[in-house]
């Protein structure tokens, strides 16, 4: 992914091509680029064959993308979640440890996995961060996006993993997605007598056949679930929640307050 990357960087300084002027020609953010050419962000295939054109590489970065190794962006038992959720008509996310990662921004993401015990190398925390960001695709880039609900404790966003810059940029980034068509985020407040999932976070998923599947994360693995019957309990446990959170509004309020914009 780094060679690639730096492939892409020696085309474009050569077709005289600054990142931001890149960028604006294959309308993409300039971050994005840099992103790429650093190693922190996978180069997909479709971008590749429009940099090819415009950079006249003769198909270089089509044919790179297309031989590069399959990277362990994800832990094996992690795998089959992501090919269902990429899938998924629904998506439901209740979190209490780290902002969910669809959710999540780059340096968030980089400040989660570099938190990791045991430490990740560096080159890990790189190859990590970028298949999170690709992950994203499912909210932002699929042409019909899944219907998403995401409850996040209270603490998550009040906690400035990182920094306070980091801290706000994900707040700002939470606050956008919550206002995006199809997206909930509801805060559980620390304050509630009841709490419907004392025993920790859950992802819900449905598929395009209407399958319902469960995913629940432990810190020595995880385990992709399709017994109807605990799928229903987790369902019940999430539709309690939904019941417990603040309203959609309501988690707007709180943050706008927090970022100091009510």
């Amino acid at each position: 992914m780094r060679m690639v990357g730096q492939v892409l960087a020696n085309y474009r300084r050569a077709a005289g091509y600054t990142q931001r002027s890149l960028a604006a020609q294959v309308c993409a953010d300039e971050e994005t680029i840099a992103s790429i050419e650093q190693g922190r962000r996978v180069l997909k295939s479709d971008l590749a064959e429009q940099l090819d054109e415009l950079l006249d590489t003769k198909g270089a970065l089509a044919v790179a993308v297309a031989h590069m190794p399959e990277m362990d962006k994800y832990p094996l038992w992690a795998e089959e979640f992501i090919d269902r959720e990429k899938e998924a008509i629904v998506i439901s996310s209740y979190e209490n440890q780290v902002i969910p990662g669809l959710l999540q921004t780059e340096r968030y993401a980089r400040a989660v996995f570099t938190s990791r015990v045991p430490r990740f190398h560096e080159d890990e925390i790189a190859q990590k961060v970028a298949g999170r960001m690709e992950r994203q695709d499912i909210l932002l880039q699929r042409k019909v996006p899944p219907t998403s609900s995401f409850i996040l404790s209270e603490g998550l966003v009040r906690t400035q993993l990182g920094n306070h810059g980091i801290w706000r940029e994900q707040l700002r980034h939470v606050r956008q997605c919550a206002a995006m068509p199809g997206i909930a985020v509801q805060i559980m407040p620390f304050d509630r007598p009841t709490h419907g999932s004392l025993t920790g976070p859950f992802v819900l998923l449905e598929t395009p056949d209407y399958e319902h599947l469960a995913y629940v994360e432990t810190p020595l693995g995880s385990q992709l679930v399709s017994d109807p019957d605990q799928v229903s309990i987790l369902r019940q446990k999430y539709a309690m929640l939904r019941t417990q959170a603040l309203t959609p509004e309501e988690t707007w309020d709180l943050l706008d307050s927090l970022l100091g914009e009510s």
